[in-house]
């Protein structure tokens, strides 16, 4: 097996996790299929019910093997104690190189379009952002998750997989809805992802971020697509929490523990059904500082100082949730 040019492959690490799904699938109540490209389709909340388990590991795998994924009755929230914890292993490469939805999937001809996540985008290296990362995978098999009810068709499977240089037998598409059990727990799980892409976004050194912990409230399932999208962003942008362990000077961890929290934003304060809805469903035009964590810590190794910024807004989580 080749290595990427930073420690271990993402996709490698990945396909451990995606053959124990695989494997367990009927604990799970998800389901393995194959592709008319010969490629592995798992459903873990679209046609099944899918489980609070299978978003757990869906999330793992997101992270390209990179974190650990724990469920618990610890939200920090009263009335919604559900929750999940997430650690990165290496939170530039857990999170940006692997769990971040940044690829953008589109198929004229049917109409289908989807932001691809996980480990198969280090394949592909679509994105800007692996230039300024400086990661390559070089895997002979690939990983990509979807969020919503349908995997990609043929033709965006065969693109997929000349993008990621495998052969389409060679990729594991992995879907489940946003208001799916497993979809809702793989969405609170991204609490640490947007931390890091936001502290990207506001010019942070990512190679003077060393450590970091995350952790969200889990949101119910809902059917309702409108309803299921503004309760998983209220989870993390209103009942998130993150601790960034970094490695810089005092006055540039206190701005990031200032900077990074989501009431930074002028959109912030309502349920973000109601701003997505504002915006014509178009993730672009809302203001991109909102998609960060409620409150955060941040600890400056080089000083044993540390900062907090932000705070938790349980009442917009409540009217959200309910």
């Amino acid at each position: 097996m080749k290595r990427s040019v930073y420690g271990p492959s993402v996709n490698a690490r990945a396909e451990a996790l995606v053959e124990a799904i695989a494997l367990d699938a009927t604990t799970l109540r998800c389901a393995v299929s194959t592709g008319s490209l010969g490629e592995r389709v798992i459903d873990l909340g679209a046609k099944v019910p899918g489980s609070l388990e299978a978003g757990r590991r869906l999330a793992e795998v997101c992270m390209g093997g990179y974190g650990t994924v724990t469920l618990h009755m610890a939200s920090g929230l009263d009335a919604w104690p559900l929750g999940v914890t997430v650690h990165a292993l290496d939170p530039v490469i857990g999170c940006l190189a692997s769990q971040y939805g940044g690829w953008t999937l589109s198929d004229a001809a049917t109409g289908y379009f989807a932001l691809g996540s996980g480990p198969a985008r280090a394949l592909a290296r679509k994105e800007p952002l692996f230039h300024e990362l400086g990661y390559t995978d070089h895997h002979e098999a690939g990983t990509i998750v979807i969020e919503g009810d349908l995997p990609p068709p043929a033709a965006l499977v065969a693109s997929i997989a000349s993008d990621c240089g495998i052969r389409p037998s060679a990729l594991s598409v992995l879907h489940a809805p946003t208001g799916s059990l497993a979809g809702t727990v793989q969405i609170a799980a991204r609490v640490l992802e947007v931390a890091l892409h936001k502290a990207h976004e506001i010019g942070f050194p990512l190679t003077e971020i060393v450590d970091g912990m995350g952790t969200a409230p889990i949101a119910p399932p809902v059917g309702d697509f409108m309803t299921a999208m503004g309760r998983t962003n209220d989870a993390i942008i209103y009942g998130g929490r993150v601790h960034l362990h970094v490695r810089t000077t005092d006055a540039s961890a206190e701005a990031l523990a200032r900077d990074l929290p989501s009431r930074g934003s002028p959109a912030y304060g309502r349920p973000f059904a109601e701003i997505f809805a504002e915006a014509g469903g178009d993730f672009y035009k809302i203001d991109g500082k909102l998609f960060s964590p409620a409150a955060v810590v941040v600890s400056n190794l080089a000083s044993g100082r540390s900062f907090h910024g932000g705070a938790l807004a349980p009442a917009i989580v409540e009217q959200s949730f309910r």
